[in-house]
């Protein structure tokens, strides 16, 4: 009873520890994220429809991120329901239950990572209030010095951002899950998935800056780094 007492401790504490660890890499990210934007030098590949969007329409740059990450989660759901019935054809009468419980978990945290997107998105305002632009003012060489400086600093902030919360393996954000879906879907590998996805979204990025303004926006030096990095 006692060595269980202490393994249900324990068990406890690594739960904590992993809620923790997921919290704290999500706000990584999302100060991550924040800086990329701030440095004026081209945003992630990710963000960059939404960030497009929200410098030609003036909206909130949370909000528009926050509409996108809908976007990610309704494709995800019908690529999963996609798969699923592909699987229905192959899969034994063995395997109908346990896949049945594993589609109903799928679902769960298709479903959840809206929540987690209101909140994530709410932290990006926050991020973006309190962080001044680094693009304003005259630029000279030491202004240009500095917001390379923002970029480097946004691209470590945001792959240790992601590493720690998709490693504690609870809530995927948005952008990393719908990746997954699409490389579960094709049956790619994620990495050639995550690079054709980049490439998708930094595509309808340029075509919606150059329609609506007619020059590039949030496209630059900063968004190759990111897709490297």
């Amino acid at each position: 009873m006692r060595d269980r007492g202490i393994k249900e401790r324990q068990m406890r504490r690594q739960t904590i520890n992993r809620i923790i660890f997921y919290i704290t890499g999500l706000l990584i990210l999302a100060m991550g994220l924040t800086l990329n934007t701030k440095a004026g030098l081209g945003v992630s590949p990710i963000i960059s429809v939404s960030y497009s969007i929200s410098q030609i329409t003036g909206m909130n740059f949370g909000n528009t991120t926050m509409g996108l990450y809908c976007v990610f989660v309704v494709v995800e759901l019908i690529l999963h329901f996609i798969r699923d019935r592909r699987s229905e054809k192959t899969e034994g009468a063995v395997l109908e239950h346990a896949n049945r419980m594993n589609r109903k978990l799928v679902f769960l945290m298709d479903v959840l990572q809206i929540p987690l997107s209101m909140i994530f998105t709410r932290f990006l305002n926050l991020f973006a209030k309190v962080i001044p632009d680094f693009s304003e003012g005259e630029a000279d060489g030491k202004q240009y010095a500095v917001r390379f400086a923002v970029l480097i600093l946004a691209l470590i902030l945001t792959g240790i951002g992601a590493a720690m919360s998709l490693n504690m393996r609870i809530i995927p954000n948005p952008g990393d899950g719908i990746v997954q879906a699409i490389a579960d879907c094709i049956h790619k590998s994620v990495g050639f998935t995550k690079n054709c996805f980049d490439v998708f979204n930094v595509t309808v990025t340029i075509c919606i800056s150059l329609l609506c303004r007619g020059h590039l926006i949030g496209i630059g030096i900063g968004t190759v780094c990111a897709m490297i990095g």
